[in-house]
């Protein structure tokens, strides 16, 4: 079900729109957000689909990194990377997704996230093993001896599995059909295409807030 994503990156989701400015109260269902399930989570959170390989996500990846300080306590950033883009095999996206969730439990996840798009998207080099990978990974941060001893830790691939299981869910239900997916508090999902393209980080973050607090 995934082939449509491996055609090409360019189904990764359009951030250009007309641009619209939000007056506070002004976002509505249909057209800035959907609902996506009935109950949302018992916990605040906000969840992002995306992949390394993806243009749309390199340039909204900050947008997210700056979400994360700003939000409420007690707010969960929840990052998940996908493994259905055509970019690379199957193997090196799940070892990108394993890299991910290490370089999260070591405190290190903005910084690796960060090296991992700038390797693809700046450099413009491919990772064509799992080694190619580590090198960008500890270069970023994560100690060597902890990154072998830890990579294909059970902690790590359970964690991935958790990811993989909820991709394919999403995928399933259409919530997830490109990448980046921003769900908040699992139950409404942002519509890219609706962001104010002259003040996307603020009206991203605007919108978050809104639905952070709707029930």
């Amino acid at each position: 079900m995934f082939r449509v994503f491996a055609k090409s990156m360019v189904l990764c989701a359009s951030l250009a729109v007309t641009a619209f400015s939000h007056a506070a109260g002004s976002y509505l269902e249909g057209t800035h957000y959907e609902v996506v399930a009935e109950q949302a989570t018992t916990t605040p959170e906000v969840k992002e689909f995306f992949s390394f390989y993806c243009p749309a996500c390199f340039a909204f990846d900050p947008y997210v990194n700056s979400l994360e300080k700003s939000l409420p306590e007690g707010t969960v950033v929840k990052k998940y990377h996908v493994d259905f883009m055509g970019a690379a095999s199957k193997e090196i996206q799940a070892q990108l997704t394993q890299v991910l969730v290490l370089a999260k439990a070591k405190g290190k996840g903005a910084e690796v996230g960060q090296a991992l798009f700038n390797h693809i998207h700046v450099k413009r080099q491919p990772f064509a093993s799992a080694e190619d990978i580590r090198l960008v990974a500890t270069a970023a941060g994560i100690d060597p001896a902890i990154y072998d001893k830890e990579i294909n830790s059970f902690a790590v691939k359970s964690q991935t599995k958790l990811m993989q299981k909820e991709q394919e869910q999403f995928s399933k239900s259409k919530v997830l059909n490109s990448v980046p997916t921003i769900i908040v508090n699992g139950r409404y999902k942002i519509i890219n295409q609706s962001l104010d393209k002259t003040n996307t980080e603020q009206d991203f973050k605007a919108l978050v807030q809104h639905l952070l607090a709707k029930p």
